[in-house]
């Protein structure tokens, strides 16, 4: 992963975020999208970085080749699963993950809705 200095810092201190990130893969590079990393504190205005900016991914050709040929399949995204120090490189381990469907979605909705509705009769009855 390609960062600036106090990013680095920010995730030796386990100052990251992967919630809603996501890799793409643009004219055969790797790039992570939406992954929060807080400023470094001791770092001053002029050398902070920008929170959630997208970071590029150093994989090899034929590991983006692979990545590139599973993402053709409709509904499939990358999703960063950990960061990771290794000898001094922040590694991210990446995994394939598929959408969710419409029905999907509202299973949960009427899941969500059926249990605070239960939640709601419980406390009048007390």
């Amino acid at each position: 992963m390609v960062l600036s200095g106090s990013e680095v810092k920010s995730l030796r201190q386990r100052r990251a975020d992967l919630d809603g990130a996501y890799a793409t893969i643009e004219r055969g590079e790797v790039w992570l999208h939406k992954m929060h990393i807080a400023p470094y504190e001791q770092a001053g205005p002029f050398y902070g970085h920008e929170i959630r900016r997208p970071r590029k991914l150093l994989l090899k050709r034929s590991q983006i080749q692979k990545w590139e040929g599973k993402l053709t399949t409709k509904g499939y995204t990358i999703v960063p699963l950990a960061v990771y120090f290794k000898g001094g490189y922040a590694k991210v381990e990446l995994g394939l993950a598929k959408g969710r469907r419409t029905h999907d979605k509202r299973e949960d909705l009427k899941r969500t809705q059926d249990m605070r509705e239960a939640r709601d009769a419980a406390r009048r009855d007390r």
